[in-house]
């Protein structure tokens, strides 16, 4: 990793942006494989498939996810949907992107874009920004699953 930046775009969504010295394709793996997405983030079970329902095993309660957009080796885009502590809908309802760009070195330049924070979690949110400028650091890759498997340099904070 090159560089880092980690931006709030709006005042209802995070932005965090990276150089990965890993081609576009191998960072798209990490990000669709459920056994190497659940490697950096939660257990899952996505299809990178536009319109396909996965969800990811979150610490208290699933995390329902729908995919909206995938271009391969490009975009990646999905609804993520929690729900609040009484079990009901009216919990976390936003969208991560997720922006992957060949940079002139054969790396990739990932944009990840987490929008639908309600006004009053932007604490919240800056807290989860802190945290995963902070998760990154301290990252220490394990060593990979086969010797082509992508290792992404993010870690669920």
């Amino acid at each position: 990793m090159t560089d880092e930046k980690q931006t709030q775009t709006a005042k209802d969504a995070l932005a965090f942006e990276c150089d990965l010295s890993d081609a576009p394709e191998k960072v798209w793996r990490a990000l669709t494989v459920p056994e190497l997405l659940a490697e950096w983030m939660m257990p899952n079970d996505i299809k990178p498939e536009t319109g396909s329902r996965f969800a990811f095993a979150g610490p208290e309660k699933p995390i329902e996810c729908e995919v909206l957009d995938a271009e391969p080796g490009r975009l990646l885009r999905y609804s993520w949907r929690e729900r609040s502590e009484t079990g009901d809908a009216n919990g976390l309802d936003s969208i991560v992107t997720f922006t992957l760009a060949r940079t002139v070195s054969g790396g990739t330049h990932l944009r990840i874009v987490h929008d639908g924070f309600a006004a009053a979690a932007t604490p919240a949110v800056a807290m989860a920004g802190a945290a995963c400028r902070l998760s990154l650091r301290a990252y220490k890759p394990k060593p990979p699953v086969a010797a082509n498997a992508p290792r992404l340099l993010l870690r669920a904070a």
